[in-house]
């Protein structure tokens, strides 16, 4: 471990401010006191309290609604029971403004809430086994998996139980309560597909087989922005599995940096050190030689609820519940308790999508009588049915974009103007940089921002396509930056009505990037994005998109030069040129009309863009895309 040490020792000059807070108390000392300042009231809590130490227990204090705390609930894998959520649902009506938020980890989050009635609440939640211990700062948050575990015909290693038994390590344990440098996420699953964003944590075991074995292979350093690598090693059982992770923990607890915040994740010692220098370690630290990986299973095309329903193994069904963005009451939670005791058996399962299921129902046609399916399935396309939308500016001082209810707004806009029976799209927006809304795993991810219109500032979101759960997973990539919100749907538009058009079989978007978008550069993608809105608004008819035969054998100053003659012939009816033996060094031609002159309406953003595009001069010429992306970033009525 000498260059766990070493890296330590020299990153140990300072430490952050956070770790000077920490040092002054314990969290027990503040969370014994709650009690008190529930009695005192809000202005009796210590600013440090407020700001950390509660933090630790799952209570956040939020400014934008002042004097109200967030209560996080640590809800493991997902999994909750009628009588869990009834009483869930009864806290956050009596004491929370009949608010509940759904998370992308699996858990759910009481807002609006007293000091005062914060007793109250935890006793409810822990005496139904529920908990909202390290929920929040530097902690051991809670441990997503696969909803369906060993439900699911896909699954081959049930863990639920060994989610519990990593949990039972650390839950509640002072040893492990703020004693890490920052958070600490992690991943499980025995399922061939990936339903819980497995790669997008601290620490992942994902199912793999080798040598005949099934088990998991350990993944490390994911966060936002980030896919989880292969340590090379892997976790023959449940034993090897539990040692892995104390190692792990033990490790990032003792040699963890923590001088810069934003620097001490987990990612940032392995990538001080190496992968092999940290498995070494692992190895080392855990006393266990554990063989090398072997081959991730996690390759299946995920079973999605397009028609609302899941089948399981013992002959019953999912119903699958369409929560948009996440937002949720206390009374439909508690409807949903007794649709699940009515119809079900009993249990209800989050998903990392913000929405749930009602495990064991028989009956479908019965069960969505019920008026609360009237209400969570009459949303039931596929743009709803897989939307992401973190807390944004009304719940997280962070936002920069209110975020949830813009998500429904596209949402909405698109199933109206491109409809589709089929289909997986997955939307997943985040309202600030910190990517809550993990929108680098969405097919198309949305991160909020500040974008000019006539150089004033308003709402806008970078754009990206191309994030991938199949296989070992992938980050998206921006397409768009700075989109203004308000035009952000038309260029959206413009890539679903080419999917619509293109996609096979009824193929999911995943499928749809990697088979004709990924071949194309991501400034052509958002370029076009755009000019298609722009044309759409024009009304003017266009023949061309995203086919892949246009990109075959050719590059990208070929496909710029094309795109500006087909342009140019279709506002103007006539040829830019009249010949030219290569498109880089044209000799002969007649001079190039001045399209305005010839389409006087036209856009002086085209304008722009076709002399540089179709320029006589080859050293004056856009050859690339990113360099004719500005003068069309505006979608024009």
């Amino acid at each position: 471990m000498k260059a766990l040490k070493e890296a330590f020792t020299a990153r140990s000059k300072k430490i952050n401010k956070i770790e000077k807070i920490k040092e002054s108390k314990t969290p027990q000392e503040v969370y014994n006191r709650l009690d008190e300042y529930a009695a005192n009231g809000f202005d009796s809590i210590p600013e440090e309290d407020k700001s950390y130490f509660l933090k630790c227990f799952g209570i956040y204090y939020r400014p934008a609604t002042p004097e109200k705390f967030m209560l996080k609930l640590r809800i493991p894998g997902g999994f909750m029971s009628a009588e869990q959520a009834r009483v869930i649902g009864e806290c956050a009506k009596e004491f929370g403004q009949d608010y509940l938020d759904l998370t992308t980890r699996q858990q759910c989050e009481l807002r609006y809430l007293s000091i005062e009635s914060l007793p109250t609440i935890i006793k409810k939640i822990e005496a139904i086994g529920i908990t909202a211990y390290q929920t929040g700062v530097d902690n051991i948050r809670g441990i997503v998996s696969d909803p369906f575990d060993d439900l699911a015909f896909d699954n081959v290693l049930p863990s639920h139980n060994i989610l519990l038994n990593l949990q039972d390590l650390f839950l509640k344990n002072p040893e492990w309560i703020s004693t890490l440098p920052r958070k600490f996420n992690t991943s499980i699953t025995g399922n061939i597909s990936n339903r819980c964003n497995a790669y997008g944590n601290d620490c992942c075991f994902v199912l793999a087989q080798k040598d005949g074995i099934f088990g998991y292979n350990l993944y490390l350093g994911g966060r936002v922005g980030i896919i989880a690598r292969s340590a090379d090693i892997f976790l023959e059982n449940a034993s090897e599995v539990i040692s892995a992770f104390t190692a792990i923990l033990e490790l990032f607890k003792h040699y963890g940096f923590r001088d810069n915040r934003n620097k001490n994740r987990l990612h940032f010692l392995i990538e001080t050190v190496g992968m092999q220098e940290f498995a070494k370690s692992i190895r080392e630290q855990a006393g266990i030689n554990f063989a090398q990986a072997g081959e991730t299973m996690s390759i299946m095309d995920y079973t999605e609820p397009d028609h609302g329903k899941i089948q399981l193994r013992d002959g019953t069904i999912g119903l699958h519940a369409v929560v948009p963005s996440g937002i949720f009451t206390g009374t439909d939670m508690i409807n949903a308790s007794e649709v699940a005791t009515k119809h079900g058996n009993g249990e209800l399962r989050f998903d990392m999508e913000q929405s749930f299921y009602i495990m064991g129902v028989k009956n479908i046609t019965l069960a969505l009588t019920e008026p609360f399916f009237k209400k969570y399935k009459n949303i039931n396309t596929p743009y709803f049915n897989h939307l992401i939308a973190c807390a944004g500016t009304e719940h997280c001082p962070f936002g920069v974009i209110e975020n949830k209810n813009d998500a429904i707004e596209m949402a909405t806009y698109l199933s109206e103007k491109v409809p589709l029976d089929s289909g997986r799209v997955r939307m997943y927006w985040s309202a600030c940089v910190k990517g809550c809304g993990i929108h680098g795993m969405g097919d198309i991810g949305f991160e909020g921002c500040k974008a000019k219109i006539e150089g004033v500032n308003g709402s806008g979101v970078h754009i990206l396509l191309g994030g991938k759960l199949m296989g070992e997973s992938q980050e998206g990539h921006s397409v768009i930056k700075s989109a203004p919100l308000k035009y952000a749907k038309y260029y959206v538009e413009s890539i679903m009505l080419e999917y619509k058009r293109l996609r096979k079989n009824g193929e999911h978007f995943e499928g749809f990037f990697t088979r004709v978008l990924s071949h194309f550069t991501t400034a052509k993608i958002g370029f076009m994005m755009m000019l298609l809105a722009y044309m759409r608004a024009k009304n003017i008819a266009i023949e061309f998109g995203f086919e892949t035969k246009v990109m075959s054998g050719k590059n990208e100053e070929f496909e710029v030069f094309n795109l500006g003659r087909k342009l140019y012939y279709l506002l103007a009816k006539k040829e830019a040129y009249s010949a030219y033996d290569r498109f880089t060094n044209i000799n002969k031609r007649e001079k190039l009309e001045d399209i305005r002159k010839i389409v006087p309406d036209i856009d002086e953003n085209i304008a722009q863009m076709l002399d540089l595009i179709l320029h006589s001069d080859e050293n004056k010429r856009a050859v690339v895309f990113s360099e004719i992306m500005p003068f069309i970033m505006l979608y024009t009525k």
